[in-house]
């Protein structure tokens, strides 16, 4: 299967707001994504949203200091387990084994990894990669499909943002 490959600009805060919101209708349990950009690109807001799009009623924290932070959401009716990580407090790939946080990657869960290139020789391979960059009030996301689950994602997802 061809790996796709996607660019928007979103506007504004509103446009990260609904392509977490469309990203969570096309979530399926087992997916990796890896979130990349500076400090205040958008990271947590869009998996924020994505959070709440699927489900999760409560308060959703940015995981710098604990590292994980556990969410359980509903996916085609099923429960699955959500994992964000934010590795930026990191010091070595080794902190992030010695946590056990790779038996989180799983069929059964979904995780989504902010800061990847600080564990990247232990961490699984994504499924899909999220590049965002701040640019003037907006941002510009890039959607890299890197595995045929990955592709099947980002086929399905419908995303028009307000032009």
């Amino acid at each position: 299967m061809q790996h796709l490959h996607r660019h928007i600009h979103l506007h504004d805060e509103a446009g990260t707001v609904a392509l977490g919101t469309s990203l969570a209708r096309v979530l399926a349990p087992g997916l990796t994504i890896y979130l990349h950009g500076e400090l205040g690109a958008g990271k947590t807001a869009l998996t924020r949203a994505l959070l709440h799009a699927a489900g999760y009623a409560g308060h959703v924290k940015s995981p710098t200091y604990t590292l994980a932070e556990p969410y359980t959401v509903s996916i085609e009716g099923k429960v699955v387990h959500l994992i964000h990580f934010d590795l930026y407090r990191m010091q070595s790939p080794e902190e992030f084994l010695d946590a056990g946080f790779r038996e989180a990657f799983n069929e059964r869960n979904i995780c989504i990894v902010e800061w990847p290139e600080k564990a990247d020789t232990v961490l699984p391979p994504p499924d899909i990669s999220v590049f965002l960059t701040v640019t003037g009030l907006g941002r510009d996301v890039e959607l890299k499909a890197l595995s045929d689950k990955g592709s099947q994602c980002l086929d399905r997802l419908h995303f028009a943002p307000n032009l």
